[in-house]
């Protein structure tokens, strides 16, 4: 069955592409900064991983703010809550009368995104079917339709993003390796927050004066023991947490200046913790040497001769605690 021409094709809706601000100044946000910017300008495929919540989609929108696609479309797809044939139809479109419902023909995601750049989150989810449909595409730069045997030709950049261990699932049989090494030609790796929490407040303040904005009210502000709690919290949900912790404290703060109690539960629970009353539930060593570490540097504003002379110890054993819990880049040497 041939492909229909395309003026009677509908085509999933294109998303406005707004250029994103990736905020974060650290050693490690600077390097991939870097990394983005060299490779925007390329045609390769990136494969971008990272934990659930770390930003792997605000680091694939940067690419194609990057590139030279910028004005064309940016079209992103979450191969999670898509399976199968649903899957298969909604990548690479379909003809009239392929399957039962398909009362039309369909461009699909890959050709929606023809000149700019087809964003894959969770590709770790798609099945090996599909996979194999889309190794074609990278390949050949050509896309079949469900239902068809006619290829047409594409020009699409493909970036894959993940949570997943690909390499453990090629071993495993679940993900092809050609369609691996196709993708992670080069791999951009998204920390997590609690690996740069000198990021943590200059991103609260930017997704602050964000919700200021989007409700159109006066620019808000953090009390320094807020910041300071936002800092001494771990994120296990990364970016994603952090901003709904914000919008918590912005939503049900009554004053100009947010302070502890205004953010969740989870997040006051870590000042807190140092200043637990006897019958409370007891603190772990390392939450509270976490805490004791960044309240002393914060007070002595990063120096850390300063920092081990108010916690009364050696200077060489406050750089071997930072290290420990990954706080160096909070101090100056």
């Amino acid at each position: 069955m041939g492909q229909t021409t395309g003026k009677k094709a509908e085509s999933p809706p294109r998303a406005k592409f707004k250029a994103p601000r990736v905020v974060g100044e650290s050693s490690e946000m600077r390097k991939l900064k870097s990394m983005v910017e060299t490779v925007a300008v390329r045609q390769c495929t990136l494969l971008v991983q990272g934990e659930s919540g770390s930003g792997k989609e605000l680091i694939v929108r940067h690419v194609h703010a990057c590139s030279q696609r910028r004005n064309n479309p940016f079209i992103a797809v979450d191969c999670s809550t898509l399976r199968d044939t649903l899957l298969e139809s909604e990548l690479f479109g379909h003809v009239k009368g392929s399957f039962t419902g398909a009362e039309r023909d369909t461009l699909g995601f890959v050709r929606a995104a023809d000149g700019g750049t087809l964003f894959l989150d969770e590709i770790g989810e798609m099945t090996l079917q599909v996979q194999a449909k889309l190794l074609r595409v990278i390949q050949e730069r050509v896309v079949v339709p469900v239902g068809s045997i006619d290829p047409i030709p594409v020009n699409v950049r493909i970036v894959a993003a993940t949570h997943r261990d690909l390499k453990k699932m090629v071993r495993d049989g679940d993900f092809r390796q050609d369609l691996f090494y196709r993708l992670n030609v080069v791999n951009l790796v998204v920390p997590p927050l609690r690996d740069r929490r000198e990021d943590i407040v200059p991103l609260a303040k930017h997704l602050l004066s964000q919700l200021s904005e989007f409700y159109e009210e006066p620019e808000r502000t953090f009390a320094e023991e807020s910041l300071d709690a936002l800092q001494m919290y771990d994120w296990p949900g990364n970016i994603r947490e952090l901003t709904n912790a914000i919008e918590h404290a912005y939503v049900l703060g009554e004053e100009e200046v947010l302070t502890v109690k205004d953010l969740p539960e989870s997040v006051r629970a870590v000042v807190t913790e140092i200043h637990a009353p006897e019958d409370a539930e007891f603190p772990t060593l390392a939450g509270t040497e976490r805490a004791l570490l960044i309240r002393s540097l914060r007070e002595a504003k990063g120096n850390q001769t300063q920092a081990a002379r108010l916690l009364d110890i050696d200077r060489h054993r406050l750089a071997r605690m930072l290290r420990r819990y990954n706080l160096e880049t909070m101090s100056k040497s």
